[in-house]
């Protein structure tokens, strides 16, 4: 089963947008905290049983990664952010492999009455190739739009979408990428550019 959350909540003058998800290929419930599209930390909490203890089942799974998402967003309210994220050595990130989305063309999306995405799936900084992205489009005021995608040897995808320009500086795009048990979702937020 796939869960997870997302929230945006607003601390002084900025915008956090604050994401959960379970991560069974890392068998991790991970909340990662993302400004203007940045992450900025993270949340990590094993749920890698010892040899002894039954599994988790999924109602427990998504039980506690709702309790570390509402932890996350109650820090954030108070102004303690960092004092819930996860502040691990650099060595000991070193050896995890990272499974990115980035952006390639954010700075021109519309054209020809379309939206084109253009995004690279990388795993370690390297290429994920045959990545396979979901994509959820939402405006104000319509049903939401699904389409997906697979990623290219050089882990690049595209996709297109219909739809007049004015209708994009209220709307969003979310995006998740699965590649070998791995998975990562990202929010993008579509503004008119100045």
């Amino acid at each position: 089963m796939i869960f997870g959350f997302n929230t945006d909540v607003k601390h002084s003058d900025t915008i956090y947008h604050v994401q959960s998800e379970a991560r069974e290929g890392e068998r991790l419930l991970q909340t990662q905290v993302f400004v203007r599209g940045r992450c900025i930390g993270k949340k990590a909490t094993s749920y890698a049983g010892k040899a002894d203890e039954a599994p988790l089942g999924d109602a427990q799974k998504e039980q506690r990664l709702r309790e570390q998402h509402r932890l996350v967003l109650d820090a954030i309210r108070e102004g303690k952010l960092d004092s819930v994220l996860d502040r691990p050595e650099p060595e000991v990130l070193a050896p995890v492999k990272e499974l990115e989305v980035e952006w390639l063309n954010a700075g021109s999306v519309h054209a020809d009455r379309a939206l084109t995405m253009q995004l690279r799936v990388t795993e370690g900084g390297a290429a994920a190739p045959g990545a396979r992205l979901v994509f959820r489009f939402a405006r104000p005021g319509a049903a939401p739009f699904y389409t997906q995608a697979v990623a290219d040897s050089g882990g690049s995808a595209e996709i297109k979408i219909e739809v007049e320009e004015a209708a994009l500086p209220d709307a969003s795009l979310l995006v998740q990428a699965n590649f070998e048990g791995r998975t990562a979702t990202r929010k993008f937020v579509l503004r008119r550019a100045e």
